[in-house]
């Protein structure tokens, strides 16, 4: 056996292979002791989904409820995995549920600011793109090397990545990063300079209180981007990576059989 074909079995050990109507029959026939859709965490998840909507319904017309609403979904996503953790009750379900309401999210505001600035609208294109791209291709590389979580990364493949997945790291990564989109987003409604709203003189009086958040926030903005770029060039060598090693093993018991033959 090559060092490649061992290196595949020995990530692959832990994955326990289940058949998809098996899994469909289980989830259909589960009681409410043990309901995964219920969980503590998801049911935060759901909660998510419910005050994203809602914010998003108010974006166009209502930009106090749409940050407010906005920012509370976004800050839940910090205690559905404490709760997870606390209560025994961590799904791939729900790291998933997770996973795709933070995308939509974030999207759904990228969405509106492509509309806000079309001039900039390419950027924002082009961010939507490397995020569902990046977090795709992570989240498919951790599953085919038997990864528990697409947050676990050993530092042998990428230090940067697991100094990001660091709970606290991740955390204000993410807020920093939802900030400055939302800072873009108030900045179509707040017009009035810190001069005159708080009597601030100097330079910072010149600029709206969201402008000098969204200046605050460009530096982590664009951190989390460079991590996507990076995040992204990593799955992408990892399932090449696993590709070469099924080839290598699919060669060699081809080999092995000739031999018998």
């Amino acid at each position: 056996m090559s060092d490649s074909s061992a290196a595949l079995k020995r990530r692959r050990g832990s994955l326990d292979i289940v058949d998809a109507k098996v899994a469909v029959d289980l989830a259909t026939a589960q009681t409410y002791s043990e309901n995964v859709f219920l969980f503590v965490p998801n049911l935060i998840g759901y909660s998510r989904i419910i005050l994203a909507a809602l914010s998003l319904h108010y974006m166009s017309y209502h930009p106090k409820y749409c940050t407010v609403l906005y920012c509370i979904s976004c800050l839940l996503d910090a205690f559905d995995g404490h709760a997870a953790r606390a209560l025994g009750q961590a799904s791939k379900f729900g790291a998933v549920l997770d996973m795709v309401t933070d995308r939509c999210t974030t999207t759904s505001l990228l969405c509106y600011l492509t509309s806000a600035y079309p001039d900039y609208a390419l950027v924002f294109q082009f961010l939507i793109a490397l995020d569902f791209s990046s977090h795709y291709m992570h989240m498919n590389s951790s599953l085919v090397t038997g990864s528990k979580s697409h947050k676990q990364v050993d530092s042998d493949v990428s230090r940067l990545l697991r100094a990001y997945y660091n709970p606290t790291t991740l955390f204000i990564v993410c807020a920093g990063n939802e900030l400055f989109y939302i800072a873009l987003y108030l900045m179509k409604w707040v017009h009035t300079p810190l001069a005159q709203s708080l009597g601030i003189s100097g330079p910072l009086g010149h600029y709206t209180w969201p402008e000098l958040m969204m200046w605050l926030c460009l530096p982590i903005c664009a951190y989390k981007n460079f991590v996507n770029l990076v995040q992204l060039w990593k799955a992408a060598k990892i399932l090449v990576g696993v590709d070469l090693a099924e080839r290598a093993k699919a060669r060699e018991e081809e080999a092995q059989r000739e031999k018998r033959e």
